[in-house]
């Protein structure tokens, strides 16, 4: 698996982890009845941490992609935390004695043993396993993001001249992507190295030897 399939292959999970802990945040957790009356418990009455951590690991993932080697595990480190965070919360959150004081709040004239809590469904669970794959993924970012390419990479300037790089990269002529390239660059991609070299002085040097006497020896006799 090349390292952008990994890195897509990791949004996907952290999405998912995400996903079902935002879905099990909006749910009825319990359902506390007192004689006729039933009081639906929701899980922000019980966890109200559990939706913001899962925005929290939403925002991580952005960073991740946004960010390079050291601070990319360090937001891998954060968001493993924010899975254990959720698992933690996932787990206090099926106490059905939890559940029994935020309905006695509701109910203030119930008595102590009045009350009777049961699970509405198995969200929890959901939440839990929700966590439990931030964890994992924020581990894999951790340990493994550094390797990972960044969002930047395909504008990255891999050489002075795009034209230069393509040609380079085939071993012949610039392709004609190369040569799109250096034109929105506002370069050339017709002029080469050697058509910028430094011309060559091909001017014939100057006679400077001063001229010969050639007088006769009666002029040098005066």
């Amino acid at each position: 698996m090349t390292a952008r399939r990994a890195l897509w292959t990791w949004v996907a999970v952290c999405g998912a982890g995400a996903a079902l802990v935002l879905l099990a945040a909006g749910r009825d957790w319990f359902t506390v009845t007192y004689g006729p009356r039933k009081v639906a418990v929701t899980a922000a009455e019980l966890v109200p941490a559990l939706g913001p951590a899962a925005w929290a690991a939403l925002a991580a993932v952005v960073a991740v992609l946004a960010t390079r080697g050291v601070w990319r595990r360090v937001v891998g480190a954060v968001m493993a935390l924010c899975g254990a965070g959720m698992i933690a919360w996932a787990w206090q959150g099926s106490d059905s004695g939890a559940a029994l004081e935020v309905a006695a709040r509701q109910i203030p004239l119930a008595g102590p043993g009045a009350l009777h809590a049961a699970p509405a469904a198995v969200w929890p669970l959901v939440a839990g396993a929700g966590g439990l794959l931030l964890v994992c993924a924020g581990v894999v970012a951790a340990v493994r993001g550094a390797g990972w390419p960044g969002m930047s990479d395909r504008y990255d300037r891999r050489g002075s001249s795009p034209a230069a790089a393509g040609a380079a990269s085939t071993g012949g002529a610039p392709s004609e992507r190369a040569l799109w390239d250096a034109i929105d660059l506002g370069s050339d991609p017709t002029v080469g190295p050697e058509d910028t070299a430094a011309p060559e002085n091909t001017a014939a040097p100057k006679d400077t030897a001063a001229p010969e006497n050639t007088a006769g020896p009666e002029n040098r006799e005066r």
